[in-house]
C-alpha cells in the first residue's frame, strides 16, 4: 500500500486539510481569546477609574462588595506596603502581602499593571488589574480588580466547537473531492503501469486510451507511439534474425562464435554435424573443453595476440580423420570491451580425400600407361637393333608387344566407360532383364579361366526371381567383371558360389562369394575407386587395370542399385549386386 500512488497522493491532500483546519481552529480560537481579553480589560479598567476617582478609601472599604457586584469583578484595597486592607471575596486578614504581586509592581513603575494567573483563591485563570492610588506625586495604595476568566475558556470551547463541527463538513466534502480528484489523476497513471508490465511480459498490449488534453493524455500517446516504433523495430530485429538465423543453418560451413571470456557463445547445425555434438554440450564450453584439441586452441592462442584473421588446417579424430579449413576473425561493429571471436570450420574431408584420389589417379594412369609403352618401347628398339632377323625371338617379341598393345587397349576402353558413365553420355537401352539369363550368358566366359585353377562355380540362381530394368550388355558387363575378379583372387581348388535371392522390399540381389584371399576391412571404403588395388602388385600380374569395380559401381549406379562389398581376410569376399524390382506399369 506504501507504493500505491494513489494512497501517496490522497494521504498527502488528507494530512494538508487536517493541517489547515488544526492552524485555522488555533488561530481563530487565540483571536477570540485575545477579543474577549481585550474587552474584559477595558471593563475592568473602565470601572477602575470610576471606582479610583469617585471614591475615598474609606468609602471603597465600605461598598467594596456592592462594587464587586457591580463592576463582576474581585476588588482588593491594598496599601502601598503591599498589605491588604479589603477585599471583596475574603478577609484581608488571612492574606499575604501583595507588594511583590507582579500586577503591583507594573502599577507601580507604570501606573498600570497586568497579569494572568491561576488565583490561589479562587483556583481558577484570572485576568488581574491594578492602579496605583495617588495623593499628589505619592502613592497611597492601589486598588485591584479581577475577573476569573471561566466566560473566556467557555467561550473558546463553545467556539472550538462550532469549529470542529464546521470543519467536519468541510473536511468530509474537502476529502471527497480530493478522493475523486486523486482517483481522476492516478487513474490513468495506473492504466499506464499495466499497459507496460503487460508490455514486459512480452504480450501485446494493445493502445492506451487515454483522452485527456493535459500531460498524461500528451504521455499516453507518446507511450503509444514508442511501442509502435518499438514494436517495429522488434519485427526487423525478428526478421533480421531469422534470416540470419536461415543463413547460420543451411550455410555449409560451421560456425562458432565466441564471447569476450573465450566462451562458445552460439553455433550452428553444421558445427553441431562436424562434432557430433548437441547445442547444450557445445554452448558455454570454451573451445578447448569442448573439443579437446590442441591444434584449434594454439589458432585461437596466436588470433588472440595478433588480432588479425587467421586460417589454419586442422585434423579431428584418430581413425575417420575429419579435415577442416577453419577461419578466425573478429566480429565487426562492437563497441569496446564486448570484442566477439567468429570461427568458420569447413570441412574440407570430402576435398582432400578427392585431392588424393585425383593424384593417385594421374599417378596410376602415368604408371599403366608408361609401363607397357616402355615394354612395347625397348622390345621394338631390341628389333631395330637386327633381333628382328632372328624369327623366333622376333615372334615372341611381337607377341609381347601385343599382348602389351591389348592391355592399353584395356586400359583406355575402360578409361572410356567410367568417362561415358560420369558425363552421362553413356547410351542405355533399357528393357526387362532376367537376372538368371545374364548369369548364364557369363559363365561360359568365365568358366575356362576357372577351370585351369581347379575353381568349383556354384550357380544357385532361381528362375522365378522378378526382372529388372536394365540394359543387357550393361549388366553383363557387370556380372563378368565381379566373376573376373573372384576367379583371379581365388587360390586354386576354390569355391565361387552365385545366389540370387528376391528382398520382398522392392529388390532383388545377386550375391557372388568366393573363398580367396579376402580384403582388409580398412581398404573396403576405397573399393570401387579408378586404379585402386589391395595387392597393386598381384594385381598387374593378372591383368587387371583396377577399373573394373569401379566400372561395376557407376553402372550400379547407372541401374538404380548398388553394390556391397563384405569381406573377411583369409576367408573370402561377397559382393551384393542389388537391383530394383522391375514393374511392367513403369515407363522408362
Amino acid at each position: 500500500m506504501k507504493n500505491n500512488l494513489f494512497y501517496k497522493v490522497f494521504g498527502t491532500y488528507l494530512v494538508i486539510t487536517l493541517v489547515a483546519m488544526v492552524v485555522v481552529g488555533v488561530y481563530a480560537t487565540r483571536q477570540i481569546k485575545a477579543r474577549l481579553m481585550e474587552r474584559i480589560e477595558g471593563d475592568l479598567t473602565s470601572y477602575a477609574q470610576m471606582i479610583n476617582l469617585n471614591s475615598s478609601e474609606s468609602e471603597i472599604e465600605h461598598t467594596i462588595e456592592r462594587l464587586s457586584t457591580l463592576s463582576n469583578a474581585r476588588i482588593t484595597l491594598i496599601d502601598s506596603k503591599g498589605v491588604v486592607l479589603a477585599d471583596s471575596s475574603g478577609k484581608p486578614s488571612g492574606m499575604d502581602n501583595h507588594l511583590n504581586r507582579p500586577e503591583i509592581q507594573e502599577a507601580r513603575v507604570r501606573g498600570k499593571g497586568r497579569s494572568v494567573r491561576l488565583s490561589k483563591t479562587l483556583g481558577v485563570d484570572t485576568l488581574y488589574l491594578a492602579f496605583p492610588k495617588r495623593e499628589g506625586p505619592e502613592i497611597r495604595g492601589y486598588i485591584r480588580l479581577a475577573r476569573p476568566l471561566v466566560e473566556v475558556r467557555q467561550s473558546a470551547r463553545n467556539i472550538n466547537i462550532l469549529i470542529l463541527q464546521s470543519f467536519l463538513i468541510v473536511g468530509v466534502l474537502s476529502l471527497l473531492i480530493a478522493f475523486v480528484f486523486t482517483s481522476r489523476l492516478v487513474s490513468p497513471i495506473q492504466e499506464m503501469e499495466q499497459f507496460t508490465k503487460r508490455l514486459r511480459g512480452g504480450e501485446d498490449p494493445g493502445s492506451l486510451m487515454i483522452g485527456s488534453s493535459d500531460e498524461t493524455g500528451r504521455l499516453a500517446r507518446n507511450i503509444n507511439y514508442m511501442v509502435a516504433e518499438l514494436k517495429e523495430r522488434i519485427r526487423l530485429a525478428d526478421e533480421e534474425k531469422g534470416k540470419l538465423e536461415s543463413v547460420f543453418s543451411s550455410m555449409e560451413d560451421g560456425i562458432l562464435v565466441l564471447d569476450t571470456e573465450g566462451r562458445i557463445e552460439t553455433t550452428n547445425d553444421t558445427a553441431q554435424r562436424i562434432f557430433n555434438l548437441s547445442f547444450e554440450e557445445i554452448v558455454g564450453k570454451t573451445p578447448i573443453e569442448t573439443f579437446r584439441n590442441i591444434h584449434l586452441q594454439q589458432a585461437l592462442d596466436h588470433f588472440k595476440k595478433t588480432g588479425m584473421t587467421l586460417s589454419r588446417e586442422i585434423v579431428l579424430g584418430e581413425q575417420d580423420l575429419t579435415v577442416l579449413d577453419v577461419t578466425l576473425s573478429s566480429v565487426q561493429g562492437l563497441a569496446p570491451g564486448e570484442e566477439k571471436t567468429m570461427i568458420v570450420l569447413r570441412d574440407v574431408t570430402r576435398l582432400k580425400r578427392l585431392e588424393r584420389v585425383r593424384a593417385d589417379f594421374v599417378a596410376n594412369v602415368t604408371h599403366e600407361i608408361k609401363t607397357p609403352l616402355t615394354a612395347i618401347l625397348g622390345f621394338i628398339e631390341t628389333l631395330r637393333e637386327g633381333a628382328i632377323d632372328e624369327k623366333e625371338t622376333a615372334k615372341g617379341f611381337l607377341e609381347t608387344i601385343q599382348k602389351h598393345a591389348e592391355r592399353l587397349n584395356r586400359l583406355v576402353d575402360d578409361l572410356l566407360v567410367i568417362s561415358d558413365a560420369e558425363l552421362g553420355e553413356m547410351s542405355f537401352l533399357f528393357e526387362s532383364v532376367s537376372l538368371e539369363g545374364i548369369v548364364e550368358n557369363v559363365l561360359p566366359v568365365i568358366e575356362p579361366g576357372a577351370s585351369k585353377k581347379g575353381i568349383h562355380i556354384e550357380n544357385d540362381m532361381p528362375g522365378d526371381l522378378p526382372p529388372i530394368r536394365g540394359d543387357r550388355d550393361r549388366l553383363h558387363q557387370i556380372v563378368l567383371n565381379v566373376l573376373d575378379n573372384a576367379v583371379k583372387f581365388t587360390p586354386e581348388a576354390g569355391t565361387i558360389s552365385i545366389q540370387g535371392i528376391d528382398g520382398k522390399d522392392g529388390t532383388v540381389s545377386v550375391k557372388i562369394t568366393d573363398t580367396g584371399v579376402g580384403i582388409p576391412k580398412v581398404e573396403i571404403p576405397r573399393l570401387g575407386e579408378r586404379f585402386y588395388r589391395v595387392d597393386k602388385t598381384r594385381s598387374r600380374e593378372l591383368g587387371g587395370t583396377g577399373l573394373g569395380l569401379s566400372i561395376v559401381k557407376h553402372l550400379m549406379t547407372a541401374h538404380g542399385g548398388r553394390m556391397e562389398i563384405e569381406s573377411q581376410l583369409g576367408k573370402g569376399t561377397t559382393v551384393s549386386l542389388i537391383f530394383p524390382v522391375f514393374h511392367e506399369d513403369t515407363i522408362a
